[in-house]
C-alpha cells in the first residue's frame, strides 16, 4: 500500500513540484496572484497537502521544506525569507514584519499537522503566537477592531485576531488546548459569532492587504437550508472544531452538518440530489485538503471526499460509526 501511495499521481505531481524546499517560491498562496507575482500553491498549502493524502514523513520532500518551515520559526530576518513579500517589504518594515508573522503562523499549523507537536520550536512558537491572541481576545479591541481612516475600512494596528493559521495549529496540538483551557474557550466563543461583513484591509505602511486568512468570526455561511456556499472549507472547518470539542458552540458548524448527515444514504455515503460536479470552494482557504481523489468524472468519485470527511468528523467526535 506503501509503495502504491508514493505512486499515486497526486502525490508525484505536488512532489515535483518542490524547489529546495519551496513550492511555487512563496509560502502562504492558495491559488495564482499576479499582484503577490504568485505563479503557483504555495509551500504551507503543498506540504499539507502531502500530509492529508498520507505521505510517510520520512519521505525526503518533508526533509527539505521542514528546513524552510524551522527557518521561518525561528525568526531569522534573512531577507530571502520573505518569499513573496520579498519585492515590495523592501522599503515597507511594517509589511515585513506582518509577512514574517503570518509565515510563522502557517509554518505552525504545518508542523503541527505533521504531528511535530512536542517539538519545542513549535511549542514556543504556539504559545508565543496564542499569547498575542489572547491578549486581543480579552481586549476592547475584540469588539471593535475594524477602524476608519483616510476614507477606508482598516483593521485597527493594535488588532490581533486569529487566522485559519492559528485555529489549525491549536487544533492539531491537544496538549496546548489543555495548557490553554481558558483561551481555547475565548477563541471557540469568537470564532463562532457573525463575522462581520464590512470589507477591510489591513495598512501596513503605504500598502493595504486583503484579509484572507484573517478571522473576525465565524468563516461559514449557509442557506436556511443548511447548503454550504464553501462546502470544502465547511468540512475542514467542522473538522477543526470537533478537534477543539466546540462543535456545540457554532451553530452555523451544526447547521450544515446536519444538513450533510441527512444526505448520506443508507450506507453511509454521501448522496445529495444532482451531484454533476465536484463541489468547489470560492475562498480556496481548504482546497489543499478537498478534494484528495484524483477526479471527479464519475459519481463515486464525486461522493468519496465528503463522506470520507463525514466519517472522519465522526470518528473524531466519538460516535459510532459501522464500515460496509
Amino acid at each position: 500500500m506503501r509503495e502504491e501511495l508514493l505512486q499515486y499521481k497526486r502525490i508525484t505531481q505536488t512532489v515535483r513540484k518542490q524547489r529546495k524546499g519551496v513550492w511555487g517560491g512563496n509560502i502562504l498562496g492558495i491559488a495564482p496572484a499576479k499582484a503577490q507575482e504568485i505563479k503557483d500553491i504555495g509551500t504551507v498549502a503543498s506540504y499539507r497537502h502531502l500530509v492529508e493524502l498520507g505521505l510517510p514523513q520520512d519521505n525526503r520532500v518533508f526533509r527539505g521544506a521542514d528546513r524552510i518551515l524551522y527557518r521561518l520559526l525561528s525568526r531569522d530576518d534573512d531577507p530571502a525569507l520573505l518569499f513573496e513579500y520579498k519585492k515590495g517589504a523592501k522599503a515597507n518594515y511594517q509589511l515585513a514584519d506582518w509577512a514574517r508573522q503570518q509565515f510563522r503562523e502557517g509554518a505552525v499549523a504545518a508542523l503541527a499537522q505533521a504531528g511535530h507537536i512536542e517539538d519545542p520550536r513549535v511549542r514556543g512558537s504556539a504559545h508565543k503566537i496564542t499569547t498575542t491572541i489572547s491578549t486581543f481576545l480579552r481586549s476592547e479591541l475584540a469588539e471593535k477592531p475594524i477602524i476608519r481612516r483616510a476614507g477606508k475600512n482598516i483593521l485597527h494596528p493594535d488588532a490581533y485576531p486569529p487566522t485559519i493559521y492559528s485555529v489549525a495549529m491549536l487544533a492539531y496540538m491537544p496538549s496546548m488546548q489543555r495548557e490553554r483551557a481558558g483561551f481555547t474557550e475565548r477563541l471557540g466563543a469568537f470564532v463562532s459569532q457573525p463575522a462581520t461583513k464590512r470589507t477591510f484591509v489591513i495598512q501596513l505602511g503605504r500598502r493595504g492587504v486583503k484579509p484572507s486568512h484573517l478571522l473576525l468570526g465565524d468563516p461559514l455561511q449557509a442557506s436556511a437550508g443548511g447548503v454550504a456556499k464553501d462546502l470544502p472549507l465547511a468540512l475542514h472547518w467542522i473538522e477543526l472544531l470537533v478537534r477543539f470539542d466546540l462543535l456545540d458552540s457554532s451553530p452555523m458548524a451544526q447547521r450544515i452538518l446536519a444538513r450533510l448527515l441527512k444526505e448520506c444514504n443508507a450506507d453511509g455515503v454521501w448522496s445529495p440530489k444532482n451531484l454533476r460536479a465536484l463541489p468547489r470552494s470560492p475562498s480556496k482557504l481548504a482546497d489543499f485538503a478537498f478534494p484528495l481523489e484524483l477526479d471527479g468524472k464519475t459519481i463515486e468519485r464525486r461522493q468519496s471526499d465528503v463522506t470520507f470527511r463525514l466519517a472522519l468528523i465522526a470518528k473524531l467526535a466519538g460516535w459510532d460509526l459501522e464500515y460496509t
